[in-house]
């Protein structure tokens, strides 16, 4: 990787620095859009002690979830428990930390952090549990409580298409948290499925422009689904 060349070549280089201890943001929602083959890595490197900032855990063997196992996880920053049953039984065993977090409310955290704002006020949660301890103040006869921004040591991103600049198209709803947390990490690294040179990609099409990005690597995905129904024959 030289110059503006972004792309890397193995998933061992893609994780390069992450160490015990370190805060992650992670995109994805439910299995939508998740970066899996990078999650797979850190559960091959085993880091521990990981703070993960991320909507919901995966499931109990896909996508997050499978950090659970070997307690690589120990604080999750979260909306949703979702369809994880290890993520329960630990977090009612008290073996993992969970800071629920209301859904619009972390993605505000992830994107202001990225914009270099510390913190912002949002009604979200004033006279729940949510708001307990946090600084309140009134705007136009209405009460917010003040929530401090998030940024990572590592954000872990899953993208579509990318140049190899590092500039970022996602598809569909794979966006949901993948654009601000692309935003909020020290290092944020972008695995997708297709990378092409400068220029292919139209400028009004660029989601998360490269200055942003410090690694892009290539991958395959097997793209599960969570919940799947079928209609009754």
């Amino acid at each position: 990787m030289s110059g503006f060349n972004k792309v890397i070549d193995s998933y061992e280089e893609a994780m390069a620095g992450l160490e015990d201890g370190m805060t992650v943001i992670a995109g994805g929602f439910g299995l939508c859009g998740i970066p899996e083959n990078l999650i797979a890595e850190i559960k091959r490197k085993g880091t521990k002690e990981l703070t993960f900032v991320s909507n919901n855990c995966g499931v109990d063997d896909f996508g997050l979830g499978v950090l659970l196992v070997d307690r690589q996880i120990k604080k999750m920053i979260s909306s949703y428990v979702g369809e994880n049953a290890l993520f329960e039984q630990q977090l009612l065993a008290g073996e993992l930390e969970v800071e629920l977090t209301p859904q619009g409310t972390l993605a505000e955290k992830m994107r202001a952090g990225g914009a270099g704002i510390p913190a912002f006020f949002t009604a979200t949660g004033y006279g729940t549990p949510v708001g307990e301890g946090k600084e309140v103040r009134e705007f136009n006869g209405r009460n917010y409580i003040l929530e401090e921004s998030i940024t990572g040591d590592f954000a872990i991103v899953k993208g579509w298409k990318a140049d190899t600049y590092g500039n970022v198209v996602y598809r569909d709803t794979a966006q949901n948290f993948n654009p601000m947390a692309a935003t909020a990490g020290k290092i944020t690294v972008v695995e997708v499925e297709e990378i092409v040179e400068p220029g292919e990609l139209s400028p009004t099409e660029i989601q998360t422009p490269g200055i942003y990005v410090n690694r892009v690597i290539k991958g395959t995905f097997e793209k599960r689904i969570e919940q799947r129904t079928v209609r009754q024959s």
